[in-house]
């Protein structure tokens, strides 16, 4: 007589992280969308105002102009916006709006001038009673990094793009990764948090230069 074995039913906590992985970046994905398509709307049918800003542009934007500055940010939210609906090149669709939205964030939604992080924290805020308004594109920010490190979800074209494709096995976050990911959120931030970023990204750099010679150690190793 054959013995018939069950497998195990997974754990219904485990069956809902299966349904995150379609819903919840999707759920990023369609606001962020829209919120970034209106803004986009806006531009195009609207007067350039970013003369009017000055040299409040960080570097290498500065360098360019408002017209082009203007042009930049107006056709990045568009397409990025239809990118983010439709799940194509989410990471690096987000990472485009990261830069976008800390651009922003440093021009408009900044204060000019504060010594103290109390002093900053009241720029936390939506309308601008003369401490700055960073509260709403800091939300954003904070919705487009999951995005930008797990991608849009098996929702997404990506994932249907990638379902065609040879499986790859998942892998573990070694220090590589978590200094290149360090790395680039602190160059990104430090025309708003000069000491908080450029910390970010000195650590980036020890671990991917500490991962860089560990692998070639191993490599010495392997062939001695």
């Amino acid at each position: 007589m054959s013995t018939i074995i069950k497998k195990p039913t997974p754990r219904l906590m485990s069956r809902v992280d299966g349904v995150g992985h379609w819903l919840a970046p999707l759920g990023l994905r369609l606001l962020l969308a829209w919120e970034f398509f209106e803004a986009g709307w806006e531009k195009l049918h609207g007067e350039n105002w970013f003369a009017d800003l000055g040299d409040k542009f960080p570097l290498p934007f500065s360098l360019l102009g408002p017209n082009i500055n203007w042009t930049l940010a107006t056709w990045m939210e568009l397409a990025g916006s239809i990118a983010l609906l439709v799940g194509l090149g989410t990471r690096y669709v987000a990472a485009a709006l990261w830069v976008v939205t800390v651009v922003a964030i440093y021009a408009v939604h900044w204060p000019s001038d504060w010594s103290s992080l109390s002093e900053l924290w009241q720029g936390y805020a939506i309308s601008n009673e003369g401490y700055g308004n960073y509260k709403l594109p800091l939300m954003y920010l904070v919705m487009l990094l999951p995005l930008m490190l797990n991608g849009g979800g098996r929702f997404s074209l990506d994932h249907l793009i990638g379902a065609r494709r040879t499986p790859v096995a998942s892998a573990t976050a070694d220090n590589a990764a978590w200094g290149l990911v360090l790395f680039a959120i602190g160059l990104t931030i430090s025309p708003l948090l000069p000491w908080a970023g450029g910390v970010l990204a000195v650590v980036g750099i020890v671990l991917m230069a500490w991962s860089r010679r560990r692998t070639v150690d191993a490599r010495v190793l392997a062939s001695a």
